[in-house]
């Protein structure tokens, strides 16, 4: 029997008072909550204070990036309000107890280059490092998450966050995986786990169509498995949306809430009860 820790990303509740998520993640044995890095929206002693109240913890803060801030834009004023906007999420992230920041060196659905990758990646680095720097004053990580290619063109496998992170070279900033982008991007989920080892800092899964574990195609197991066998000390989050190209559009999807959540949750302690 393997024991994770294991959240869930409260993008999907949307506007729903963050307070009703916190409780509804504790009261399904949730050890973590991971919040929006949106730092206007929350307040960061509100937040704490429910976090205490439901004895649950924070997971992560999952950063959002535009086009006003972006690591590799050719706008040097707005690459600097990326890392800004990172150490921002320091911030929120200390005060609520969160170990960790989600970091992408573009904006999401940004899918071509303003100049060529080399600058690009070598802009990255530079402003992911400083960002680091200030997190690791405060005892926060940093995790270089790969997406799918169909919302970003610069960072779509673990090998490439990894190349990115070595050439960062600070011990508190690693590599981030996400089933739903993996299952597009590499070769084999498991082995890309293995591949980066300890510099695996953080986790989100999803099924293939972005649902809860166990309504798509992935086969979970050997997933698990490879979790098990690095010794992944991390969080296993559930980041689930709605199956449309603007996921928070339209109406809100009720299955997100209550039945996702428990389903999950017990997909997952079912699943690495299974594991050796």
């Amino acid at each position: 029997m393997a024991k994770m820790k294991y959240a869930y990303n409260t993008l999907v509740y949307g506007d729903e008072d963050i307070e009703i998520g916190i409780k509804r993640l504790a009261g399904y044995g949730y050890d973590g909550v991971e919040f929006v890095g949106d730092t206007a929206k929350h307040d960061a002693g509100r937040v704490k204070a429910a976090l205490n109240q439901y004895n649950i913890g924070a997971s992560s803060i999952c950063a959002i990036y535009n086009n006003e801030r972006d690591l590799v834009s050719s706008n040097k004023s707005i690459r600097q309000n990326a890392v800004n906007y990172i150490k921002e999420c320091v911030d929120f992230a200390k005060s609520i107890g969160a170990p960790g920041i989600s970091v992408t060196p573009t904006a999401n659905m940004k899918i071509k280059p303003e100049t060529d990758l080399k600058t690009e990646l070598k802009w990255a680095a530079e402003g992911i490092r400083e960002a680091g720097l200030y997190a690791g004053e405060h005892g926060i990580r940093l995790c270089v998450e790969a997406w799918n290619r169909y919302e970003t063109y610069l960072i779509n496998r673990l090998e490439q966050s990894l190349s990115l992170v070595t050439e960062i070279d600070l011990p508190n900033v690693g590599c981030m995986g996400d089933s739903y982008h993996m299952n597009i991007e590499e070769a084999d989920i498991a082995q890309a786990y293995r591949m980066v080892g300890d510099k695996l800092f953080y986790v989100h899964f999803a099924d293939s169509n972005r649902a809860a574990p166990g309504r798509g195609h992935i086969d979970f197991k050997p997933i698990a498995q490879a979790l098990v066998d690095i010794k992944y000390q991390g969080f296993i989050s559930m980041e689930i949306l709605p199956p449309y190209a603007d996921p928070f559009g339209g109406a809100r999807h009720e299955e997100f809430y209550d039945q996702y959540s428990k389903e999950s949750i017990d997909y997952l302690k079912q699943l690495f009860d299974s594991i050796d």
